[in-house]
């Protein structure tokens, strides 16, 4: 694995980051990574490695480090309501949008001081809260982040003044969004609303629904975890990425 780790400097505190290189000098385009509500992980490391493999310098940052040092949340605690609402305001709370988009600028500032990195495209993707917080990043930072993805992102319409369809106006990037057709986060009228304030604001995106497929797909160590549609996922995302990227 290629794995190594670093701290950057946010206007928070120090986020831990992991990062992710391909086999030789580059320069290669660089690609943040947003977690799921898990935390860092053997699981994700996997998926940044694969990232890294298909040319991409990758940032993955450790999004929970304002409440450093923590236990990692645990699947077990989604069963108990008590204990499913508490994780959600301590961890998924200190990991909110205003957070993290103040984050990134540190996390992007970080990838324009890297040699390695080609200049100045930025590629993101983000998976259950991260997906929000990917199609966040391409609205805060449109001249840097020209393709973003969201995997069975959550919450992706609410009715909170900074829900991520609300973004819409602001996003120069191309975008792809898969929701998974057994998800109360993202519902076929989230699906509908999320579609029509792209449409109206002239994003280039797909949106679709994976068929078979429940919230947390992806990682090889959710539950969740269907291979097909993992396997889609990642033709997807190299498709959108190298689109942008690497044209």
């Amino acid at each position: 694995m290629s794995r190594t780790t670093a701290e950057i400097k946010t206007a928070d505190g120090t986020c831990p980051v992991s990062i992710f290189k391909p086999q030789g000098t580059g320069p290669w385009p660089a690609v943040i990574l947003y977690m799921d509500g898990f935390a860092p992980r053997p699981a994700l490391f996997d998926m940044a490695e694969k990232m890294a493999a298909h040319g991409y310098y990758v940032l993955l940052p450790d999004l929970f480090y304002r409440l450093a040092p923590y236990e990692a949340p645990k699947a077990s605690w989604f069963q108990d309501p008590e204990k499913r609402a508490a994780f959600m305001t301590k961890y998924i709370g200190s990991a909110n949008q205003a957070n993290v988009m103040r984050d990134t600028r540190a996390f992007l500032d970080f990838l324009s001081a890297q040699p390695e990195v080609k200049q100045p495209k930025v590629g993101t993707t983000g998976y259950c809260m991260g997906g929000g917080l990917s199609l966040a990043a391409a609205a805060f930072y449109p001249d840097r982040v020209v393709a973003a993805a969201s995997y069975h992102g959550g919450r992706l319409v609410t009715d909170a003044p900074d829900s991520p369809h609300l973004l819409a106006p602001k996003i120069k990037a191309k975008l792809y969004i898969a929701g998974a057709v057994e998800d109360p986060s993202f519902t076929d009228e989230h699906k509908q609303k999320l579609g029509e304030a792209l449409r109206a604001a002239g994003v280039d995106h797909t949106l679709v629904t994976y068929e078979g497929a429940r919230h947390g797909f992806v990682p090889e160590d959710n539950a969740a975890h269907q291979p097909a549609a993992a396997e889609r996922h990642w033709q997807t995302l190299f498709e959108l990425w190298d689109s942008k990227l690497k044209s």
